[in-house]
């Protein structure tokens, strides 16, 4: 049996090639085939050349892994941002009603104190003798009137007290 690979014998047709127009087509196309299989091992051979193209084949997967991974951090990123607000208006509510919950409460104890001041004031009002009352009243009337005195006399009385308070407490 003989080998495609083999020596063609001078004058034999290859492949049965029926004239010499067709052995020239036969012969041309093998050459192109040749061609083809040189271009296909010299390829295979230029490892540089394969290395830049499994490279660049790498990069772009990397790209894409990185675009993805930081598609999904960004909308991590916003799904955090919207629970930190949702948090927010949570805490804010909650501080709003406490603050009127301390605002009741402050209210009330004002009337509580308003309400034991007026009962305080009624009870030394009622416990104070007619004739202090009536002088107190005249007094402030007069005050009224005349300003002047009054402040001087108030003035007079505050110094004498702090000579009072000194003499008292071993200044001489």
């Amino acid at each position: 049996m003989k080998d495609s690979n083999d020596p063609v014998e001078p004058g034999k047709a290859v492949g049965g090639a029926k004239g010499p127009d067709e052995l020239r087509q036969q012969i041309q196309e093998t050459r192109g085939q040749l061609g083809d299989t040189v271009e296909e091992l010299a390829a295979k051979a230029d490892v540089k050349a394969r290395a830049r193209a499994r490279g660049a084949e790498l990069k772009d997967k990397a790209s894409e892994a990185g675009h993805a991974v930081q598609d999904k951090a960004t909308e991590a990123g916003h799904v955090v941002q919207g629970k930190a607000v949702e948090a927010g208006h949570v805490v804010q509510d909650k501080a709003v009603q406490a603050g009127h919950v301390v605002q009741d409460k402050a209210v009330q104890a004002g009337h509580v104190v308003q309400s034991r001041a007026t009962q305080a004031g009624h009870a030394v009002q009622d416990n104070v003798p007619q004739p202090v009352r009536t002088a107190v009243t005249n007094a402030v009337q007069a005050g009224k009137r005349h300003p002047r005195p009054v402040l001087i006399a108030g003035a007079g009385v505050v110094v004498a007290a702090g000579l009072l308070r000194r003499r008292h407490n071993g200044h001489h």
